[in-house]
């Protein structure tokens, strides 16, 4: 059954963690929504761990809304978040219309972006206009240049008191949860014990309200990094590379498609192809 956002907050509050993970397509969503899943993401990290890209910032909407609705095909049953993708929502009119995509072509049941105080003032126009928005802080990968590269965020008074206002500000704004990316444990405790909507930490320490991983990092299927917050569940990308050097091996050896792969046809067909021979 699908979580409804009272549901999600009644869990964050209860002390349950919340389970999120990113899911690209419908059988990767399918997966999760069998695996009990609360929440699925459709990040625009899609960018990089399907598209190729070199970071989020090419991803488009056109491409956001593809991967959205192949999700909400293979997960129907679970609360999907999508990504509103770099300079969507520079302006609140480009904000609401890209978000609505997202909703109603989509299928999303609510969108993120990545900002915090700056960005208060999108988050209320869309909350106000109707559409669930999920704030993210601390790394931002969209404008990571502007951070100095893939960075943990907050470790100095500074950069700390500016995230604890971000996140006020996000929930202020009428947001419903708040992504912590790569931020120090104690600093996300503070923020989490601060706020009364579930935050979601990647690479923030396990006192955040629930946590989000990458799907094909959890399976070890992107190989160009490992985040150092990354826990590598299964190792997914060596098995499947053994297993197609397999099949090259079988199909170059005659080895595959075997009898028991193959569709047979009655002798009696096959004498009166022949001409009776």
């Amino acid at each position: 059954m699908k979580k409804t956002i009272p549901e999600l907050k009644k869990m964050a509050e209860k002390g349950e963690k919340i389970t999120m993970l990113t899911a690209y397509d419908f059988p990767s969503a399918s997966i999760l929504e069998r695996a009990g899943i609360d929440t699925i993401l459709v990040g625009d990290s899609l960018g990089m761990v399907v598209l190729g890209y070199d970071s989020t910032v090419p991803v488009t909407m056109e491409e956001m809304l593809h991967h959205t609705k192949a999700a909400r095909r293979g997960a129907p049953n679970t609360f999907i978040v999508a990504d509103l993708p770099y300079l969507s929502y520079a302006t609140p009119h480009d904000a609401l219309n890209n978000a609505g995509r997202l909703v109603k072509e989509g299928g999303a049941d609510a969108v993120k972006l990545e900002g915090g105080t700056d960005y208060a003032e999108i988050i209320y126009f869309l909350t106000t206009s109707g559409i669930p928005v999920v704030g993210h802080i601390g790394l931002t990968p969209q404008t990571a240049v502007q951070l100095g590269g893939f960075k943990v965020q907050g470790k100095d008074m500074e950069s700390a008191s500016r995230l604890l206002q971000d996140a006020r500000a996000v929930q202020k704004a009428g947001a419903i949860m708040i992504i912590l990316e790569a931020i120090p444990a104690a600093l996300s405790r503070m923020i989490t014990q601060e706020v009364n909507i579930p935050t979601i930490g990647i690479g923030a320490g396990s006192q955040c309200s629930g946590q989000v991983l990458v799907y094909h990092d959890l399976l070890g299927l992107f190989q160009r990094f490992v985040p150092k917050f990354v826990k590598q569940y299964e190792q997914l990308g060596p098995k499947t590379e053994d297993a197609v050097r397999k099949y090259c091996e079988e199909v170059k050896g005659s080895v595959f498609p075997s009898a028991e792969h193959t569709f047979q046809l009655n002798e009696e067909v096959i004498t009166k192809l022949s001409g009776g021979k």
